[in-house]
């Protein structure tokens, strides 16, 4: 890609403005660069008169966004102690909020790969299409961060327990389960994605999603609401542990072992995140509740410890500090939960 190719793209096509994350060799990850790019556009066609709807899609074929530029903050906190992160972050989070209260159709086209800051930027959305390829996840117990962008507010409002269960193993949903999890809300096979786009500049959303969606597949996850809800309902991470080891069922141990790779520290927060979440009333509480948690983070070891490991050096072998889930205090958990220097992101709730 030429370095003048911005790397987003914004037209107007028909009547919808377009936008395209325009980074595929890095999987169209966020930096802050991106965030106001998009701003700017959501702003400019707000009250354009020929812009009807909003469509976000990726450029390349491996997906929509692989989340923020995790890499980036990992250099941030090194060099500077994460002050370039925290001011990302804080408008990353006003853009979600942004886009769950835009004034016009905002439709997402959630294909291939959509972690982190890719739900954020998509899950928000009025109409969330994903394909047969998309891989759904929040990523961020595996960097030894928590879960941010919206997505304790998305999770902590799955069915059941469902949301724990992907914010604590951290792994990818397909289209039936990211349905089944309020993630998305239709199911477009990737062979009429193509034609569905090109209808949206000249058919309402939801006339295109009518004539192009088709029936989801199965959602995996529903064959294991039993011991999901059961296991999860704890309120400790070693509680849970023990819950799904005992539990008899090999896909319950084989997401225990998932759960024991991530940092304690982050898997402890995360937990506690998920069930203040479900007591808060608007996604902008949970937002800025996220940004004292990401902001807190910034001073750990595990964060970054965690993208050392899986995204900079690539030997996958983390070493946490505290090791254990039993070594994490109170104080500890607590600390993310403080309002952060500087105070928060200053959102407003609107029903």
């Amino acid at each position: 890609m030429p370095e003048t190719e911005p790397t987003v793209l914004a037209a107007k096509d028909g009547r919808v403005g377009r936008l395209v994350l325009n980074r595929p060799q890095a999987l169209n990850a966020l930096d802050l660069e991106m965030v106001r790019r998009v701003a700017a556009a959501l702003d400019a066609w707000e009250d354009d008169p020929e812009v009807a709807a909003v469509v976000i899609s990726g450029a390349g074929e491996r997906g929509l966004c692989a989340g923020g530029d995790m890499r980036g903050v990992h250099d941030d906190v090194r060099a500077g102690g994460g002050a370039a992160s925290a001011r990302f972050w804080a408008e990353e989070y006003r853009l979600n909020a942004r886009i769950a209260r835009y004034p016009k159709p905002y439709v997402a086209l959630m294909d291939g790969i959509v972690m982190g800051g890719g739900v954020g930027i998509s899950a928000h959305g009025t109409v969330r299409v994903v394909t047969e390829r998309a891989r759904v996840a929040m990523p961020e117990t595996g960097i030894g961060f928590v879960p941010d962008v919206g997505g304790t507010w998305l999770l902590s409002r799955a069915p059941g327990e469902t949301g724990t269960h992907l914010a604590l193993t951290a792994g990818p949903v397909g289209a039936g389960d990211a349905l089944l999890c309020g993630l998305a809300d239709h199911f477009v096979p990737s062979e009429r994605l193509a034609d569905f786009s090109a209808a949206l500049a000249h058919t309402p959303p939801q006339e295109a999603v009518a004539r192009y969606a088709a029936p989801a597949p199965p959602a995996a996850l529903a064959a294991h609401r039993s011991w999901i809800d059961t296991c999860y309902a704890a309120d400790d991470i070693e509680e849970i542990l023990r819950r799904l080891r005992d539990s008899g069922a090999t896909a319950a141990k084989e997401a225990a072992e998932a759960i024991e790779g991530k940092s304690p520290t982050a898997l402890k927060v995360t937990l506690a995140a998920l069930r203040r979440a479900r007591g808060l009333h608007s996604l902008e509480e949970a937002l800025e509740q996220e940004y004292r948690t990401s902001v807190a983070t910034l001073s750990s070891h595990d964060l970054v410890e965690g993208v050392r490991a899986q995204l900079v050096d690539k030997d996958r072998r983390p070493r946490w500090s505290p090791a254990t889930a039993a070594e994490v205090s109170d104080a500890e958990v607590a600390r993310h939960f403080a309002a952060p220097p500087g105070g928060g992101l200053g959102l407003h709730p609107r029903g």
